[in-house]
């Protein structure tokens, strides 16, 4: 067997398109279901029932909007990749030599001798012309390419993941100690996040960790100044 053949390496990028919204969907459970729950239980009078009902709905609220989300952001980025390609496929029906040309100068811009180029060029297209146009001029791979479904339905999976932590310490704490508890347990679960996704991104776990946590108390602190004061208002 060649040593070709015996190539198993495989890199962190083939993770990128699930991992992104996997990371996103659990963060955003995380913060946006603790914040409310923080927000409603830190006004004067709330009673735990209230707050976890309070809990429940952002979760399935948000839940299907980073389903809806997910699906249409992708969806755009999905039909815009296949309208290049029928653009693409079009040009080379029209003039195959011009795209031999182009795809050629491609490859000589990163450092290919002009000779090599072209007969690089002709070889990759002579096999899958749309594909490696595709990959060298558009910059789009089966790696990359936008997947809406499971974009959608990972978001929605790890948000509802992520809004069930805050949750499950509503139900188990007592009213009086709600907020700061529900706090100190979002961000434990943040920072522990943080530190997974850049695991498996390949990046630092330290950074990331204090970034998503940062962010994310941040955004308790504020739901909870505001739950305060309407509260007291109200």
């Amino acid at each position: 067997m060649s040593r070709l053949g015996r190539h198993t390496e495989r890199h962190l990028v083939a993770r990128i398109g699930w991992l992104r919204a996997a990371v996103l969907g659990a963060n955003d459970g995380i913060v946006s279901t603790a914040s409310l729950i923080v927000g409603v239980a830190s006004a004067p009078g709330a009673r735990p029932a209230e707050v976890l009902i309070a809990g429940v709905a952002g979760l399935v609220a948000g839940a299907m909007s980073m389903a809806a989300g997910e699906y249409v952001s992708v969806s755009s980025q999905a039909d815009t990749e296949a309208a290049d390609l029928s653009r693409e496929r079009g040009e080379q029906d029209k003039d195959a030599g011009a795209e031999h040309a182009e795809l050629a100068g491609i490859y000589q811009a990163r450092g290919l001798d002009a000779a090599t180029a072209a007969e690089v060029a002709r070889q990759l297209m002579a096999k899958d012309a749309l594909g490696a146009h595709a990959r060298d001029e558009l910059g789009i791979s089966e790696v990359m390419a936008a997947r809406p479904i499971q974009a959608a339905l990972t978001s929605a999976a790890t948000f509802s993941a992520g809004a069930a932590a805050p949750l499950l310490i509503t139900a188990l704490v007592p009213a009086a100690l709600l907020a700061p508890v529900v706090s100190a347990g979002s961000l434990v679960f943040l920072a522990v996040l943080g530190a997974i996704g850049a695991r498996a991104g390949g990046a630092g776990v330290w950074k990331a960790a204090a970034r998503v946590t940062f962010w994310g108390a941040l955004a308790m602190a504020a739901t909870a100044g505001i739950g305060r004061l309407v509260g007291t208002a109200i």
